[in-house]
């Protein structure tokens, strides 16, 4: 079946209603991580004279033209030249500046990525990479936009923090831990809205997971988007008896390894859940770790070695098999 004829084949299904787990998180309401970015980035820029950003002709997407309108002498367009906006960044973090750069993710991974490890990593300067528009739910803007490799691409670079936040109100928490933080990060954030999943008594802290219930049978460990994709699979398997968790590894490098060890040797299967190719993301990176220390049996959900295409969000996620139903059909082929 051609992917086109695909696509209008799941447009025409019906949906399956949220879960309650997830319509009880209205207090942070749906918002995209971007638009949470934008937010912090303003109330920072009021706490913290030093903290400049940088953008690259995309500041309305990126949601930093909130920054710009009220700090508009700490705001830099370098336009279309990805490039120098690493450079610049590099160089304003040497006079004592805090700076965040944002564009795309596929652009600022993938077009700078020779400056992002030469002059960021290998110096290891105080610059703050934050990307918008990752994963395929970038939508309609096709394969060209949709970023998949770019964490492996900043995985493999020695000092480089990697951190990928679930909703809104963690995407602001950890904008302030990293401003406290001295060294590269890299921050991946989507387009799409999605609903708060962390408690109200969250507290980021950079390579420490997030357990929402730790399983006897199984363990989903994901990042972004797929977080609540997981919690909405984990009930549906729970009330099939299948006693399945769910953890949020949000900082993909440095991964919690304590915490990983401890979920290997607690259940039966551990699944893996992310918006990004299983060749580098997360799902390399836990099974790398338990491999050496505690093998266990893993399966990975994200991309298969494939581009994104061009179509609405949810449709893509269907095609592209992120969905809670393939999260459970997964589980239960692999333990039952």
């Amino acid at each position: 079946m051609e992917i086109g004829e695909h696509l209008s084949e799941i447009k025409s299904e019906k949906q399956n209603p949220p879960l309650s787990i997830v319509k009880g998180c209205n207090k942070g309401g749906f918002i995209a991580t971007r638009d949470a970015y934008g937010e912090a980035l303003l109330e920072l820029g009021k706490k913290r004279p030093e903290v400049v950003v940088l953008d690259a002709d995309l500041s309305g997407s990126t949601k930093t033209g909130k920054f710009a309108k009220a700090f508009p002498d700490r705001f830099y367009n370098l336009g279309v030249s990805e490039q120098d906006l690493i450079g610049t960044a590099s160089g304003l973090s040497l006079t004592g500046k805090l700076p965040f750069a944002s564009t795309f993710a596929v652009f600022e991974t993938g077009r700078a990525w020779e400056q992002i490890r030469q002059t960021v990593c290998y110096s290891k300067l105080n610059v703050k990479l934050v990307a918008t528009h990752s994963g395929i739910t970038v939508g309609e803007d096709g394969a060209s936009h949709q970023a998949v490799e770019d964490i492996a691409l900043m995985r493999v670079l020695p000092n480089m923090t990697v951190i990928v936040p679930s909703d809104g109100c963690e995407t602001k928490k950890v904008i302030n831990v990293i401003a406290d933080y001295y060294g590269p990060v890299y921050v991946r954030l989507g387009r799409a809205k999605v609903p708060a999943v962390m408690p109200d008594d969250y507290e980021f802290k950079i390579g420490n997971a997030h357990v929402f219930h730790m399983g006897r049978d199984a363990n989903i460990i994901a990042s972004g988007i797929m977080v609540y994709k997981s919690i909405e699979a984990s009930e549906i398997l729970r009330n099939d008896g299948i006693d399945v968790g769910v953890i949020n590894m949000s900082t993909v490098k440095p991964l919690d390894t304590e915490l990983l060890l401890e979920t290997s040797k607690s259940c039966r299967l551990i699944v893996t859940a992310e918006e990004h190719s299983i060749i580098g993301g997360l799902g390399s990176a836990v099974c790398e770790l338990l491999s050496e220390v505690h093998p266990v049996k893993i399966c990975r959900i994200g991309i298969k070695d494939d581009f994104g295409c061009s179509g609405p969000p949810e449709e893509l996620l269907k095609l592209y098999g992120l969905t809670p139903h393939n999260i459970v059909k997964t589980i239960k082929e692999a333990i039952i």
